[in-house]
């Protein structure tokens, strides 16, 4: 791909969780719209995008971290000047789910408070091996005070709309100054959403 432009922004997320929960294939399923197989991830990697939000094309690097703990301290290092989060549990593993809350807490030592988040309970579509209910993962977005998506890689539920409203909060956030500089306020209240399966 092409390098950004001087007109075209440039997004930094990463992709955030326990191993196994499917974060590769969330980022493969969007960038490539291909289903990867299940294997780990060994380290870091990245996949880029380009989408355009009111009309302004903006470059999305979206890195794919190694949710292993002995890649925890290589993964972290990549947490350092990301604008967004993508943090990613299991339905079907609840332990990935208990996990949410220290790597939101490394999100929070690394990237600062300032970031935007959003919280993805994967593999929907396996609810016949659920362990973490819907209104779970509802509750912990609210009390994170951060968006919600139950998400299916496999099935394409929900994976665009997560990456785009990561996106916006952060275009709105961050950059609205760049072109508009009558604007003052950035800041709004951050919204806590769930979209059905």
């Amino acid at each position: 791909m092409a390098e950004a432009s001087n007109n075209k922004m440039l997004l930094k997320l990463v992709m955030t969780g326990d191993s196994n929960v499917g974060k590769t294939c969330i980022m493969t399923r969007y960038t490539e719209n291909i289903i990867p197989s299940y294997i780990s991830t060994v380290g870091i990697d990245f996949k880029t995008k380009t989408i355009h939000i009111e009309n302004t094309p903006i470059k999305l690097q979206i890195w794919d971290t190694a949710g292993q703990e002995r890649f925890h301290t290589l993964s972290v290092s990549y947490f350092r000047g990301a604008q967004g989060f993508l943090l990613v549990y299991d339905i079907t593993n609840t332990n990935s789910f208990e996990n949410i809350s220290l790597w939101m807490r490394d999100i929070k030592m690394k990237a600062g408070e300032e970031v935007e988040v959003v919280l993805l309970g994967n593999k929907c579509d396996k609810e016949d091996e659920r362990e973490v209910s819907k209104e779970r993962g509802e509750k912990l977005a609210w009390e994170y005070g951060i968006p919600f998506f139950e998400t299916s890689a496999k099935e394409n539920i929900n994976i665009d709309k997560a990456f785009l409203n990561l996106s916006k909060a952060i275009y709105e956030k961050r950059f609205s100054m760049v072109f508009n500089p009558n604007v003052v306020t950035l800041q709004e209240p951050k919204k806590s959403t769930s979209c059905a399966a």
